[in-house]
């Protein structure tokens, strides 16, 4: 049986998504092969045909996560202009803090897992940030590049530290009150003095 031109890579794009909400769901520790596989509507031998292990996949997954996050800046900047900051706060402390944790946003919900791993994620997961944080910089007031990129880690640790203890209490009003809070924080942090 003969496949179209770029299947393969359609195939892996699909698993690596698929691994994506596997690991945002249930963290690193928590899900297998088997149960990345079931994920991706794969089987195991498929799984393997694209990835040589669960490490190889969680490093694509990272990597995938990282880069949608990265682009989805650069978007939000080319659309909104000087608003884009204030579009990607409420976003990301809106509708990325009571989406389906297999839908969240992989700095959210991967850095956990990061911080766990060994040097070599640790060194592909820094890459990716620095992409991140260039893409928020970039957008960002301020006189030197220095002052902006300060800016920029300062604005994606409050909302992604925001956005984990929001999901991490029950009450939903709990979880408005660190959002809110941290939605003044965060775009205090882009303003410039």
């Amino acid at each position: 049986m003969r496949y179209k031109s770029g299947h393969k890579e359609e195939a892996r794009a699909r698993m690596v998504a698929a691994a994506g909400r596997g690991f945002r769901r249930q963290g690193f520790g928590g899900i297998g092969v088997d149960g990345l596989a079931k994920e991706a509507e794969v089987t195991s031998g498929a799984f393997y045909g694209h990835f040589s292990s669960k490490g190889e996949a969680f490093k694509a997954a990272l990597v995938a996560g990282l880069e949608e996050l990265r682009i989805g800046v650069e978007n939000l900047r080319a659309e909104h202009g000087p608003k884009w900051v204030e579009v990607f706060v409420d976003f990301y402390l809106g509708q990325k803090r009571i989406c389906e944790l297999g839908s969240s946003c992989a700095l959210q919900s991967l850095t956990s897992e990061v911080q766990r791993a060994d040097a070599g994620i640790k060194s592909v997961f820094e890459a990716e940030i620095e992409r991140v944080a260039a893409a928020v910089a970039d957008g960002l007031p301020g006189r030197s590049r220095k002052e902006r990129r300060a800016r920029a880690w300062a604005l994606l640790s409050i909302l992604s530290g925001g956005v984990t203890m929001a999901r991490a209490v029950a009450d939903r009003d709990v979880s408005a009150a660190i959002a809110s809070a941290c939605r003044v924080a965060a775009l205090n942090a882009c303003a410039e003095t």
